[in-house]
């Protein structure tokens, strides 16, 4: 790979080994060759400018979860080292709660919980990224509600008025990385397959998925089949009925020793004004910032469905734009 350490074999490589030495092997001074100091990180609880504020993080995750680990389960990517690469980075983390921070009071639980990371990288260094943690499923395993544990972080940063405020458009900035994605098919078909679910037609499920597929959705809900599939969109479709659905980024594989895949980085922005999968309509207007990831494959001959899949987005953070929307405090 042209411009990267040549100790990587090839861009996952690169992206699983550099996550490792940072985090479990404590190479945390690494950010500073691996990460541009300029980088955006977009999380759907913030956004943050400069490496130091990424370092600072890392630093604040370790001393209350000190022996997290990160398993790379899959990097789907698209580019070339010489125009940049972006990976759709999916991770398992573990991690136990040791040491009191943002998750309060330690209790000693043992978590595990998925990560979506879409990076862009260039010449050894990422500088542009979009982080999704399944924050429904780590708070919850700490004994949370999430709706409860947003009204609480609103507190515990200064109120509504000084609270730290969720990714949206308005605080967005704009970063190098311009790529869409590539054009495999198997990204179309994903895209394809989500657009129409995000069209209100539901009938594409049974269509396009297996019989048998397997559902990997945020909170650390695991689903299977049609009705998984079914009831998951529509309750995220139902809360937010008249929001704008765009996909932003689009990826799909067929690579040796692997099922075709398809990674999608999707928002969904809008007026909170239905009753769906966070509660009594409000009105909030509220912005997802969302990733999956899909597997295809042909159980039957001939005939390829969507037999695996994962969807995260952060509930805490919807959430916080919903407290901060009606003063319920």
């Amino acid at each position: 790979m042209k411009g990267f350490d040549p100790k990587f074999a090839d861009f996952p490589d690169y992206i699983i080994g550099i996550t490792k030495e940072i985090w479990e092997d404590r190479g945390i001074a690494t950010l500073h060759d691996y990460y541009a100091p300029d980088i955006i990180v977009r999380s759907p609880a913030s956004v943050v400018v400069g490496n130091q504020g990424v370092i600072a993080a890392t630093m604040a995750t370790l001393a209350e979860f000190p022996d997290r680990t990160l398993f790379g389960e899959d990097v789907i990517w698209s580019g070339t080292p010489e125009e940049g690469m972006l990976s759709s980075h999916r991770l398992h983390s573990t991690a136990t709660h040791a040491n009191p921070g943002v998750y309060g009071m330690p209790t000693g639980k043992k978590l595990h919980y998925r990560i979506i990371a879409d990076c862009h990288a260039i010449n050894n260094q990422i500088n542009d990224e979009w982080l999704i943690r399944d924050q429904g499923a780590i708070v919850r395993q700490l004994g949370w509600d999430p709706k409860d544990f947003a009204r609480d972080l609103i507190a515990r940063e200064g109120g509504p008025d000084n609270c730290v405020r969720p990714y949206t458009p308005a605080n967005d900035v704009e970063g190098p990385y311009r790529g869409k994605g590539n054009d495999n098919e198997w990204g179309a078909r994903y895209a394809d397959i989500l657009t129409r679910i995000m069209g209100a037609d539901f009938t594409v499920i049974p269509k396009e998925y297996d019989r048998a597929a397997n559902l990997e959705y945020p909170g650390g809900a695991q689903a299977l089949s049609f009705d998984g599939a079914d009831q998951f969109w529509m309750g995220l479709r139902a809360a937010f009925p008249d929001a704008e659905f765009r996909i932003h980024h689009v990826i799909g594989r067929d690579d040796p020793m692997m099922p075709p895949r398809a990674a999608l980085r999707w928002t969904l922005h809008g007026k909170h004004s239905g009753w769906g999968s966070f509660g009594t309509p409000t009105g909030a207007e509220v912005f997802v910032l969302g990733a999956s990831h899909a597997e295809f494959g042909a159980l039957v001959g001939g005939q390829p469905k969507l037999r695996r899949e994962w969807v995260l987005f952060d509930e805490t953070a919807i959430w916080k734009q919903i407290l901060l929307h009606t003063g319920e405090l």
